[in-house]
């Protein structure tokens, strides 16, 4: 199957139809060059992954190795997550995992952060009831503010947190997968933030 989806909105509600199987779907938000997207696939070959991002050569580079090992539960779709809920059916998504999004420091710019309510809102939408969300970054500041905002959140449960994976009994075969960018902040010395949560039933 082609594995790159410049218009994936073509595809709402028929993900598992590009798949040709109704496994469940994951999505990696800003996936880069789909470390993630690439890395669960290979462990879970009955799952479907799709990895999304708005710069083409990063997902390229990701596509290039899903088709070079001949991986055929893999897609990515070039497309910018505010418009999650136009690619995406209603819980067309079982699980998401959102790796080392841009931190957005300056207050001014808080509501792009990827864990922003402006972005829980579009999650809840395409994530099947009790999918799980995964989060990670090396930012301190965005994991005190997730930590802050995401249980004053009526329609989201922390399953699991800590500020420091690799000292964690939260460390497992899922949250040890790297990123390039992970593989660099742990060589100078930064801890992984990691938090696990799901979104109430309305």
């Amino acid at each position: 199957m082609p594995n790159v989806f410049e218009n994936p909105a073509l595809h709402k509600g028929k993900w598992k139809e590009v798949f040709g199987n109704n496994n469940p779907v994951t999505a990696e938000i800003g996936c880069g060059k789909g470390a993630y997207t690439l890395n669960l696939a290979r462990k879970f070959p009955d799952s479907n992954f799709i990895g999304i991002d708005i710069k083409g050569p990063r997902i390229w580079t990701g596509a290039k190795a899903a088709i070079s090992e001949k991986l055929n539960n893999v897609a990515f779709a070039r497309m910018q997550v505010e418009f999650l809920t136009e690619a995406f059916a209603p819980g067309e998504i079982s699980e998401i995992w959102i790796p080392f999004p841009d931190p957005y420091p300056k207050i001014s710019k808080a509501k792009r952060r990827l864990i922003s309510p402006r972005f829980l809102a579009q999650y809840k939408q395409v994530l099947a009831q009790d999918g799980i969300m995964h989060f990670k970054s090396d930012n301190d500041g965005l994991y005190e503010y997730g930590m802050e905002t995401l249980p004053e959140n009526k329609e989201v449960e922390v399953l699991a947190y800590t500020n420091d994976l690799y000292k964690s009994p939260l460390l497992n075969d899922l949250t040890s997968i790297k990123t390039a960018y992970e593989t660099r902040f742990l060589a100078e010395g930064k801890t992984i933030k990691y938090i696990m949560f799901r979104f109430l039933s309305s």
